[in-house]
Protein backbone atom coordinates (compact mmCIF):
# COMPACT_ATOMS: atom_id res chain seq x y z
CA UNK A 1 0.00 0.00 0.00
CA UNK A 2 2.62 2.57 0.80
CA UNK A 3 4.91 1.56 -2.24
CA UNK A 4 1.13 2.72 -4.57
CA UNK A 5 1.01 5.90 -2.14
CA UNK A 6 4.84 6.90 -2.97
CA UNK A 7 3.68 5.93 -7.00
CA UNK A 8 0.54 8.38 -6.75
CA UNK A 9 2.75 11.10 -4.68
CA UNK A 10 5.21 11.34 -6.91
CA UNK A 11 2.95 11.57 -9.89
CA UNK A 12 0.75 14.52 -8.53
CA UNK A 13 3.96 16.43 -7.83
CA UNK A 14 5.58 15.53 -11.44
CA UNK A 15 2.14 17.12 -12.54
CA UNK A 16 3.02 20.57 -10.72
CA UNK A 17 6.35 20.49 -12.76
CA UNK A 18 8.66 18.74 -9.69
CA UNK A 19 11.39 16.48 -10.54
CA UNK A 20 12.68 13.48 -8.31
CA UNK A 21 16.07 14.21 -6.88
CA UNK A 22 18.52 11.47 -4.58
CA UNK A 23 20.14 14.01 -2.92
CA UNK A 24 17.96 15.64 0.09
CA UNK A 25 20.58 18.64 0.24
CA UNK A 26 18.90 20.01 -3.70
CA UNK A 27 15.07 18.78 -2.68
CA UNK A 28 12.78 21.17 -2.58
CA UNK A 29 10.21 19.31 -0.82
CA UNK A 30 11.18 15.76 1.31
CA UNK A 31 8.10 13.94 1.93
CA UNK A 32 8.46 10.61 4.07
CA UNK A 33 6.12 8.25 3.48
CA UNK A 34 5.31 6.20 6.87
CA UNK A 35 4.20 2.77 8.46
CA UNK A 36 3.25 2.44 12.07
CA UNK A 37 2.06 -1.45 12.38
CA UNK A 38 5.59 -2.13 14.21
CA UNK A 39 6.80 0.37 16.96
CA UNK A 40 10.44 0.30 15.47
CA UNK A 41 9.36 1.58 11.92
CA UNK A 42 7.55 4.42 14.15
CA UNK A 43 11.10 5.31 16.00
CA UNK A 44 13.05 5.13 12.39
CA UNK A 45 10.67 8.57 11.19
CA UNK A 46 11.54 10.34 13.69
CA UNK A 47 15.18 9.44 13.43
CA UNK A 48 15.23 10.08 10.00
CA UNK A 49 13.78 13.53 10.15
CA UNK A 50 16.30 14.91 12.73
CA UNK A 51 18.37 13.71 9.57
CA UNK A 52 16.48 15.19 7.03
CA UNK A 53 16.05 18.51 9.26
CA UNK A 54 19.91 18.69 9.20
CA UNK A 55 20.77 18.47 5.63
CA UNK A 56 18.53 19.93 4.00
CA UNK A 57 18.27 23.57 2.20
CA UNK A 58 16.71 26.27 4.95
CA UNK A 59 13.84 27.18 2.54
CA UNK A 60 13.00 23.17 1.61
CA UNK A 61 9.47 21.57 2.34
CA UNK A 62 9.75 18.51 4.38
CA UNK A 63 7.05 16.78 6.51
CA UNK A 64 5.49 12.97 7.16
CA UNK A 65 2.48 11.65 5.29
CA UNK A 66 1.02 8.02 5.79
CA UNK A 67 0.28 5.74 9.15
CA UNK A 68 2.89 7.39 11.61
CA UNK A 69 1.63 10.32 10.95
CA UNK A 70 -1.97 9.55 11.74
CA UNK A 71 -0.51 8.18 14.90
CA UNK A 72 1.31 11.06 16.24
CA UNK A 73 -0.80 14.18 14.67
CA UNK A 74 -0.25 17.28 16.19
CA UNK A 75 2.66 15.67 18.41
CA UNK A 76 4.83 15.42 15.23
CA UNK A 77 5.61 19.42 15.43
CA UNK A 78 6.26 19.14 19.29
CA UNK A 79 9.09 16.97 18.25
CA UNK A 80 10.38 18.18 15.06
CA UNK A 81 9.01 21.51 15.11
CA UNK A 82 10.58 22.66 11.28
CA UNK A 83 8.28 20.32 10.08
CA UNK A 84 5.70 21.78 7.02
CA UNK A 85 3.17 19.18 7.62
CA UNK A 86 1.89 15.72 8.62
CA UNK A 87 -0.90 14.47 6.69
CA UNK A 88 -2.56 10.98 7.21
CA UNK A 89 -2.68 7.87 4.62
CA UNK A 90 -6.26 9.33 3.39
CA UNK A 91 -5.45 13.07 3.05
CA UNK A 92 -1.75 12.73 0.94
CA UNK A 93 -3.60 14.61 -1.62
CA UNK A 94 -3.57 17.82 0.23
CA UNK A 95 -0.13 17.66 -0.47
CA UNK A 96 -0.54 20.99 -3.11
CA UNK A 97 -1.60 22.98 -0.30
CA UNK A 98 1.49 23.20 1.05
CA UNK A 99 2.91 23.87 -2.31
CA UNK A 100 1.00 26.87 -2.73
CA UNK A 101 0.83 28.15 0.71
CA UNK A 102 4.96 27.28 1.63
CA UNK A 103 4.71 29.38 4.85
CA UNK A 104 1.38 27.80 6.26
CA UNK A 105 1.86 24.43 8.41
CA UNK A 106 -0.48 21.80 7.06
CA UNK A 107 -1.92 19.48 10.07
CA UNK A 108 -4.90 16.63 8.15
CA UNK A 109 -5.31 13.61 9.90
CA UNK A 110 -8.77 12.94 9.00
CA UNK A 111 -9.51 9.07 8.40
CA UNK A 112 -12.18 11.25 5.72
CA UNK A 113 -13.22 8.31 3.44
CA UNK A 114 -11.77 7.20 -0.40
CA UNK A 115 -11.73 11.15 -1.39
CA UNK A 116 -8.02 10.80 -2.43
CA UNK A 117 -8.70 8.61 -5.26
CA UNK A 118 -11.34 11.43 -6.92
CA UNK A 119 -8.68 13.70 -6.41
CA UNK A 120 -5.42 12.37 -7.88
CA UNK A 121 -4.21 12.67 -11.40
CA UNK A 122 -4.56 9.79 -13.43
CA UNK A 123 -1.32 7.57 -13.98
CA UNK A 124 0.51 8.46 -17.22
CA UNK A 125 2.72 5.64 -17.31
CA UNK A 126 2.98 2.50 -14.77
CA UNK A 127 5.31 0.21 -13.93
CA UNK A 128 5.21 -3.62 -15.30
CA UNK A 129 3.41 -4.48 -12.06
CA UNK A 130 0.76 -2.04 -10.72
CA UNK A 131 -0.66 -1.97 -8.07
CA UNK A 132 -4.56 -1.13 -7.56
CA UNK A 133 -6.30 -0.27 -4.33
CA UNK A 134 -9.74 -2.07 -3.93
CA UNK A 135 -10.49 -1.05 -0.12
CA UNK A 136 -9.03 0.38 2.90
CA UNK A 137 -8.94 -0.02 6.79
CA UNK A 138 -10.09 -3.23 8.26
CA UNK A 139 -13.18 -4.01 10.85
CA UNK A 140 -11.16 -7.22 12.38
CA UNK A 141 -9.87 -5.57 14.82
CA UNK A 142 -6.88 -7.73 16.04
CA UNK A 143 -5.82 -7.03 19.35
CA UNK A 144 -1.92 -6.40 18.39
CA UNK A 145 -3.29 -4.02 14.86
CA UNK A 146 -2.94 -0.18 14.67
CA UNK A 147 -4.45 -0.23 11.35
CA UNK A 148 -8.09 0.35 12.13
CA UNK A 149 -6.75 3.46 13.66
CA UNK A 150 -4.63 5.00 11.21
CA UNK A 151 -6.82 3.42 8.52
CA UNK A 152 -9.34 3.60 9.57
CA UNK A 153 -12.61 1.05 9.25
CA UNK A 154 -13.19 -1.14 5.68
CA UNK A 155 -14.36 0.91 2.63
CA UNK A 156 -14.53 -0.63 -0.78
CA UNK A 157 -14.12 1.46 -3.70
CA UNK A 158 -16.62 1.41 -6.50
CA UNK A 159 -16.54 -1.40 -9.26
CA UNK A 160 -15.98 0.84 -11.92
CA UNK A 161 -13.43 3.02 -10.13
CA UNK A 162 -11.37 0.07 -9.73
CA UNK A 163 -11.71 -1.23 -13.46
CA UNK A 164 -11.00 2.56 -14.42
CA UNK A 165 -7.98 2.30 -12.89
CA UNK A 166 -6.74 -1.50 -13.47
CA UNK A 167 -7.60 -0.80 -17.34
CA UNK A 168 -5.55 2.73 -17.51
CA UNK A 169 -2.52 0.81 -15.79
CA UNK A 170 -2.97 -2.06 -18.48
CA UNK A 171 -2.63 0.94 -21.09
CA UNK A 172 0.07 2.56 -20.07
CA UNK A 173 2.51 -0.21 -19.00
CA UNK A 174 1.14 -2.65 -16.72
CA UNK A 175 1.74 -6.61 -17.33
CA UNK A 176 0.52 -7.48 -13.84
CA UNK A 177 -2.19 -6.71 -11.70
CA UNK A 178 -1.63 -7.25 -7.52
CA UNK A 179 -4.84 -5.74 -6.01
CA UNK A 180 -4.56 -4.17 -2.68
CA UNK A 181 -6.36 -3.73 0.79
CA UNK A 182 -5.35 -4.32 4.61
CA UNK A 183 -8.26 -6.65 4.19
CA UNK A 184 -8.53 -7.38 0.79
CA UNK A 185 -10.92 -10.72 0.25
CA UNK A 186 -13.28 -8.16 2.21
CA UNK A 187 -13.73 -6.27 -0.74
CA UNK A 188 -17.38 -5.95 -1.17
CA UNK A 189 -19.14 -3.31 -3.34
CA UNK A 190 -22.73 -2.55 -4.11
CA UNK A 191 -23.84 -0.50 -7.02
CA UNK A 192 -27.11 1.81 -7.07
CA UNK A 193 -28.72 -0.99 -9.07
CA UNK A 194 -28.07 -3.37 -5.60
CA UNK A 195 -25.39 -5.73 -7.95
CA UNK A 196 -22.99 -6.51 -5.14
CA UNK A 197 -19.07 -7.49 -6.01
CA UNK A 198 -16.73 -9.40 -4.74
CA UNK A 199 -13.13 -9.61 -5.36
CA UNK A 200 -13.59 -12.72 -7.80
CA UNK A 201 -15.75 -10.53 -9.62
CA UNK A 202 -13.02 -8.05 -10.02
CA UNK A 203 -10.44 -10.85 -11.11
CA UNK A 204 -12.77 -11.81 -13.96
CA UNK A 205 -13.24 -8.41 -15.19
CA UNK A 206 -9.45 -8.11 -15.34
CA UNK A 207 -8.28 -11.23 -16.71
CA UNK A 208 -10.33 -10.31 -19.85
CA UNK A 209 -8.05 -7.21 -20.60
CA UNK A 210 -5.44 -8.65 -23.20
CA UNK A 211 -2.69 -6.55 -21.60
CA UNK A 212 -2.74 -8.37 -18.62
CA UNK A 213 -1.00 -11.68 -17.69
CA UNK A 214 -0.37 -11.97 -13.92
CA UNK A 215 -3.17 -11.07 -11.26
CA UNK A 216 -2.48 -11.34 -7.40
CA UNK A 217 -3.85 -10.23 -4.50
CA UNK A 218 -2.51 -9.16 -0.90
CA UNK A 219 -3.41 -9.61 1.73
CA UNK A 220 -5.91 -11.97 2.32
CA UNK A 221 -8.03 -12.98 5.93
CA UNK A 222 -8.70 -16.37 6.36
CA UNK A 223 -12.45 -16.13 6.90
CA UNK A 224 -12.84 -13.95 3.86
CA UNK A 225 -11.67 -16.87 1.77
CA UNK A 226 -14.93 -17.40 -0.22
CA UNK A 227 -16.13 -20.20 -2.10
CA UNK A 228 -16.34 -18.04 -5.38
CA UNK A 229 -12.26 -16.84 -4.51
CA UNK A 230 -11.69 -20.40 -4.29
CA UNK A 231 -12.96 -21.25 -7.28
CA UNK A 232 -11.27 -18.48 -9.33
CA UNK A 233 -7.75 -20.29 -8.66
CA UNK A 234 -9.34 -22.76 -10.30
CA UNK A 235 -11.19 -21.02 -13.51
CA UNK A 236 -8.67 -18.24 -14.41
CA UNK A 237 -5.22 -18.89 -15.16
CA UNK A 238 -4.08 -15.50 -14.96
CA UNK A 239 -4.64 -15.96 -11.58
CA UNK A 240 -1.30 -16.92 -9.74
CA UNK A 241 -0.97 -19.98 -7.86
CA UNK A 242 0.27 -17.85 -4.94
CA UNK A 243 -1.47 -16.93 -1.81
CA UNK A 244 -0.45 -14.47 1.17
CA UNK A 245 -2.90 -15.63 3.90
CA UNK A 246 -1.45 -15.04 7.45
CA UNK A 247 -2.28 -17.46 10.12
CA UNK A 248 -0.37 -15.04 12.44
CA UNK A 249 -0.17 -17.76 15.40
CA UNK A 250 -0.33 -21.91 15.45
CA UNK A 251 -1.68 -21.43 19.03
CA UNK A 252 -5.25 -21.96 19.65
CA UNK A 253 -5.40 -19.47 22.58
CA UNK A 254 -2.86 -17.11 21.04
CA UNK A 255 -5.76 -16.64 18.34
CA UNK A 256 -8.20 -16.44 20.82
CA UNK A 257 -6.19 -13.63 22.82
CA UNK A 258 -5.20 -11.72 19.09
CA UNK A 259 -9.02 -11.98 18.42
CA UNK A 260 -8.43 -13.68 15.26
CA UNK A 261 -11.69 -15.77 15.12
CA UNK A 262 -10.70 -18.76 13.23
CA UNK A 263 -9.73 -22.73 14.76
CA UNK A 264 -6.79 -24.12 13.33
CA UNK A 265 -9.02 -26.96 11.34
CA UNK A 266 -10.86 -24.16 9.75
CA UNK A 267 -7.50 -22.56 8.29
CA UNK A 268 -6.56 -25.75 7.13
CA UNK A 269 -9.73 -27.01 5.54
CA UNK A 270 -9.37 -23.15 3.38
CA UNK A 271 -5.84 -24.61 2.08
CA UNK A 272 -7.21 -28.08 1.24
CA UNK A 273 -10.16 -26.16 -0.04
CA UNK A 274 -7.28 -24.39 -2.13
CA UNK A 275 -5.37 -27.12 -3.42
CA UNK A 276 -8.19 -29.23 -4.36
CA UNK A 277 -8.85 -25.97 -6.73
CA UNK A 278 -5.38 -25.25 -8.06
CA UNK A 279 -2.56 -28.16 -7.51
CA UNK A 280 0.04 -26.55 -7.88
CA UNK A 281 -0.68 -23.25 -5.49
CA UNK A 282 1.45 -22.42 -2.56
CA UNK A 283 0.93 -20.28 0.46
CA UNK A 284 3.02 -17.82 2.60
CA UNK A 285 2.19 -16.33 6.06
CA UNK A 286 2.49 -13.76 8.56
CA UNK A 287 3.35 -14.57 12.33
CA UNK A 288 3.81 -12.91 15.30
CA UNK A 289 6.34 -14.71 17.89
CA UNK A 290 6.18 -13.50 21.49
CA UNK A 291 2.52 -12.55 21.77
CA UNK A 292 1.42 -11.72 25.74
CA UNK A 293 0.73 -14.75 27.43
CA UNK A 294 2.71 -17.02 24.42
CA UNK A 295 3.79 -19.66 26.27
CA UNK A 296 6.55 -22.61 25.11
CA UNK A 297 3.74 -24.69 24.11
CA UNK A 298 2.02 -22.19 22.12
CA UNK A 299 5.11 -21.79 19.93
CA UNK A 300 5.37 -25.14 19.39
CA UNK A 301 2.11 -25.40 18.04
CA UNK A 302 3.57 -22.09 15.77
CA UNK A 303 6.05 -24.36 14.57
CA UNK A 304 4.07 -27.38 14.06
CA UNK A 305 1.92 -25.39 11.79
CA UNK A 306 4.74 -23.83 9.78
CA UNK A 307 5.68 -27.78 9.10
CA UNK A 308 2.27 -28.53 8.52
CA UNK A 309 1.50 -26.27 5.20
CA UNK A 310 4.96 -25.29 4.39
CA UNK A 311 4.69 -22.03 3.50
CA UNK A 312 7.01 -20.70 0.96
CA UNK A 313 7.64 -17.70 1.65
CA UNK A 314 7.18 -15.76 5.86
CA UNK A 315 7.10 -12.22 7.19
CA UNK A 316 7.77 -13.17 10.88
CA UNK A 317 7.94 -10.54 13.17
CA UNK A 318 8.50 -10.21 17.38
CA UNK A 319 5.16 -8.99 18.87
CA UNK A 320 5.40 -5.03 19.10
CA UNK A 321 3.46 -3.17 21.70
CA UNK A 322 1.04 -0.39 19.76
CA UNK A 323 -0.60 2.50 21.36
CA UNK A 324 -4.33 2.12 21.44
CA UNK A 325 -4.44 -1.64 21.10
CA UNK A 326 -5.54 -3.81 23.47
CA UNK A 327 -2.67 -6.05 23.54
CA UNK A 328 -0.46 -3.22 24.74
CA UNK A 329 -1.96 -3.78 28.02
CA UNK A 330 -2.09 -7.29 28.16
CA UNK A 331 -0.91 -9.25 31.11
CA UNK A 332 1.93 -11.59 30.48
CA UNK A 333 3.94 -9.50 28.45
CA UNK A 334 7.29 -11.64 26.84
CA UNK A 335 10.78 -10.35 27.70
CA UNK A 336 12.29 -9.50 24.80
CA UNK A 337 14.99 -12.11 24.99
CA UNK A 338 12.37 -14.78 24.66
CA UNK A 339 11.20 -12.98 21.69
CA UNK A 340 14.33 -12.60 19.81
CA UNK A 341 14.79 -16.35 20.99
CA UNK A 342 12.05 -17.53 19.11
CA UNK A 343 11.72 -15.74 15.99
CA UNK A 344 15.45 -17.05 15.79
CA UNK A 345 13.80 -20.20 15.90
CA UNK A 346 10.81 -19.47 13.71
CA UNK A 347 13.03 -18.07 11.40
CA UNK A 348 15.53 -20.63 10.92
CA UNK A 349 12.76 -23.41 10.20
CA UNK A 350 10.62 -21.14 7.49
CA UNK A 351 14.04 -20.45 6.14
CA UNK A 352 14.75 -24.09 5.91
CA UNK A 353 11.18 -24.79 3.67
CA UNK A 354 11.59 -22.31 1.72
CA UNK A 355 15.04 -23.32 0.77
CA UNK A 356 13.54 -26.78 0.37
CA UNK A 357 11.00 -25.31 -2.24
CA UNK A 358 13.49 -23.13 -4.11
CA UNK A 359 15.68 -26.37 -4.56
CA UNK A 360 12.59 -28.58 -5.78
CA UNK A 361 12.04 -25.57 -8.77
CA UNK A 362 15.75 -26.77 -10.10
CA UNK A 363 14.90 -28.08 -13.62
CA UNK A 364 11.49 -27.14 -14.21
CA UNK A 365 10.88 -24.25 -16.70
CA UNK A 366 8.35 -21.17 -15.86
CA UNK A 367 6.79 -18.37 -17.58
CA UNK A 368 8.53 -15.60 -15.48
CA UNK A 369 7.71 -11.58 -15.25
CA UNK A 370 10.70 -9.58 -15.89
CA UNK A 371 11.06 -6.65 -13.51
CA UNK A 372 14.32 -5.21 -15.31
CA UNK A 373 17.98 -5.45 -14.73
CA UNK A 374 19.98 -5.73 -11.85
CA UNK A 375 22.17 -2.74 -10.33
CA UNK A 376 25.08 -3.87 -12.00
CA UNK A 377 23.54 -4.08 -15.66
CA UNK A 378 24.45 -7.35 -15.97
CA UNK A 379 21.93 -9.55 -15.24
CA UNK A 380 18.51 -9.35 -16.00
CA UNK A 381 15.82 -9.43 -12.45
CA UNK A 382 12.85 -11.84 -13.17
CA UNK A 383 9.53 -13.19 -11.17
CA UNK A 384 8.46 -16.34 -10.97
CA UNK A 385 4.65 -16.82 -10.36
CA UNK A 386 5.69 -17.94 -6.96
CA UNK A 387 7.34 -14.79 -6.32
CA UNK A 388 10.85 -16.30 -6.13
CA UNK A 389 13.15 -13.67 -7.29
CA UNK A 390 15.07 -15.17 -10.33
CA UNK A 391 18.20 -13.83 -11.76
CA UNK A 392 19.36 -14.49 -15.60
CA UNK A 393 22.91 -13.97 -16.52
CA UNK A 394 22.22 -12.07 -20.23
CA UNK A 395 22.09 -8.72 -21.98
CA UNK A 396 19.25 -6.84 -20.44
CA UNK A 397 16.31 -5.86 -22.69
CA UNK A 398 13.55 -3.27 -22.35
CA UNK A 399 10.94 -4.89 -24.74
CA UNK A 400 11.37 -8.42 -22.39
CA UNK A 401 7.72 -8.93 -20.58
CA UNK A 402 7.33 -12.77 -19.76
CA UNK A 403 9.55 -15.21 -21.01
CA UNK A 404 10.19 -19.07 -20.13
CA UNK A 405 13.07 -19.46 -17.73
CA UNK A 406 14.56 -23.05 -16.95
CA UNK A 407 15.66 -23.07 -13.33
CA UNK A 408 19.11 -23.74 -13.10
CA UNK A 409 20.29 -23.20 -9.30
CA UNK A 410 18.88 -22.31 -6.24
CA UNK A 411 19.01 -21.07 -2.58
CA UNK A 412 17.04 -19.89 0.05
CA UNK A 413 16.72 -16.49 -1.24
CA UNK A 414 16.56 -16.62 -4.76
CA UNK A 415 16.66 -18.81 -7.89
CA UNK A 416 19.29 -18.44 -10.87
CA UNK A 417 17.65 -19.53 -14.57
CA UNK A 418 17.91 -19.13 -18.27
CA UNK A 419 16.20 -18.18 -20.90
CA UNK A 420 14.51 -21.61 -22.17
CA UNK A 421 14.75 -22.13 -25.90
CA UNK A 422 12.40 -24.58 -26.05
Amino acid sequence: MNVYDGWRIAAMLDARGLAATDKISDADIIILNTCAVREKATNKVFSELGRVRDEKKSDALFGIVGCVAREVGAGAFRRIPELNFVLGPQSYHRLPDILDNPDARLLNIDLGGLEKFDELPQMTSSPVVSYIPIQEGCNHCCTYCIVPYTRGRELSRSFDDVMRDTIAAAKTGAVEICFLGQNVNGYKYTDENGREFRLSDLIRETAKIPEIKRIRFTSSYPTEMTDDLIQMFSIEPKLLPFLNMPIQSGAPDVLKRMNRPYSLDGYMDIINKLRLARPDIQISSDFIVGFPGESDSDFEQTLEIANRVRYINSYSFKYSPRPRTAAAIMPNQIPENIKKERLAILDARLGEIQREFNEGCVGRTMPCLYEGPDKTGKYMIFRTPYMQQCIVKDSPRADYKILNIKITAANKASLRGEISQD
